[in-house]
């Protein structure tokens, strides 16, 4: 009994074998419960970690679309100079764009628009004046620039062909040579050249402050081709030679009154710049103020290349070319043709007269004005 016993493990009975899966249950249970605490745990967030950052909505509101700058805006923003003004014209069928331009000083190639049937009256201040042809109120390059907030408005005119005509215009280009501070006048073969100067105050001071119209060169030609309308009471002043007296007694009493007046100048002999801002440079040629072969001057003796030749040399001095006045007052077809090629617009004659709608443009007439011709000969002669 003893030796079978110590050989064989006795088996446990079946009452410990339930307490034993009992325990071990338990135990199970217990370390699932532990391994599940702890997977939880390393699961969650640490306090310590960063939460994510947030993504911002989209805008609703679109970047607005900038306004576009006015046709007026644009000129002056492309314009560095603190005196430019934007000009805008305005008035029935006119299209015209705006320009710049400078202020205080005189308005340059202001447009002359056309309309078929029609003949343009000019540009004023406002639409009344336009509607009125007020004169006083006619904007052109006699006048300065004068804006408002860098801008400034012309108004446009138009008048039928028939009104036109029926003003029947005839417009004075006047005509002076050399200025004599002399009461009495000089002497010599040239005495008749020389206005006195107290005249020529004078004229000008008439013509200043009784409502003359001053017409520019470009206007006069679309004048005698019908195509604008200038009052009868217009006049134009012009100065031969541009002689030493010129610039010393005479260009000072221009700027005086403020009159436009255009110098005549023989390029080969002077060049000064204009002495003031109402004083235009055109040309009197180049070096064609001498006398030919036959006694007459070079214009009319030299053939149309050397003609064209001179003028050209004339323009590269005074950059316009425009009008011209004949040395002393010569002129032919040839003179005409060398003008035409050259590409002059007009030249003015000294042969009398008043400049009307289809006068010759290359034979423009004048009214001279000698020494001892006082206001009363002046008033006679242009009202």
């Amino acid at each position: 009994m003893a030796a079978s016993r110590k050989g064989t493990r006795a088996r446990p009975s079946a009452r410990v074998r339930r307490r034993r899966t009992v325990v071990g249950t338990i135990a199970l249970v217990v370390v699932l419960g532990v391994a599940g605490t702890v997977t939880a745990f390393a699961l969650a967030p640490r306090a310590t970690d960063a939460a994510p950052a947030a993504t911002a909505a989209p805008s609703s509101t679109p970047t607005p679309t900038p306004t576009p700058l006015t046709p007026e805006e644009q000129l002056l923003a492309s314009a560095a100079d603190p005196a430019a003004c934007a000009v805008s014209f305005a008035g029935d069928a006119i299209a015209d764009a705006p320009m710049l331009q400078t202020q205080g000083a005189l308005y340059t190639g202001l447009p002359i628009p056309a309309r078929d049937g029609l003949v343009f009256a000019g540009w004023y201040v406002t639409p009344d004046d336009a509607d009125a042809f007020a004169v006083p109120a006619r904007v052109n390059g006699s006048d300065l620039v004068a804006c408002t907030d860098q801008r400034i408005t012309l108004h446009g005119s138009w008048m039928s062909p028939d009104q036109n005509a029926a003003e029947d215009a005839r417009i004075p280009i006047l005509m002076y040579h050399q200025f004599t501070a002399n009461p009495a006048g000089e002497s010599g073969w040239l005495r008749g050249n020389y206005a006195y100067i107290g005249d020529f105050d004078a004229h000008l001071n008439h013509i200043a402050t009784t409502g003359f119209y001053l017409p520019t060169w470009d206007e006069l030609s679309a004048f005698i081709d019908g195509r604008l309308f200038l009052p009868t009471h217009s006049v134009i002043v012009t100065d031969d030679d541009a002689d030493q007296t010129w610039f010393d007694l005479a260009a000072p009493l221009v700027d005086k009154h403020k009159v436009l007046t255009t110098s005549f100048m023989i390029t080969a002999y002077r060049q000064d710049p204009a002495p003031n801002a109402y004083v235009l440079r055109r040309s009197h040629t180049h070096d064609m103020h001498q006398a030919g072969d036959n006694g007459q001057g070079r214009i009319v003796n030299w053939t149309v290349p050397e003609i064209v030749a001179d003028m050209e040399a004339s323009y590269g001095v005074l950059g316009v070319k425009e009008i011209m006045a004949y040395p002393f007052g010569h002129h032919n077809e040839t003179a005409k043709e060398g003008l035409r090629q050259a590409g002059w617009d007009m030249a003015r004659t000294i042969e009398p007269g008043y400049v009307a709608i289809g006068t010759d443009k290359l034979a423009l007439p004048t009214v001279r004005i000698n020494y001892g011709m006082g206001l009363d000969a002046l008033i006679n002669l242009i009202g």
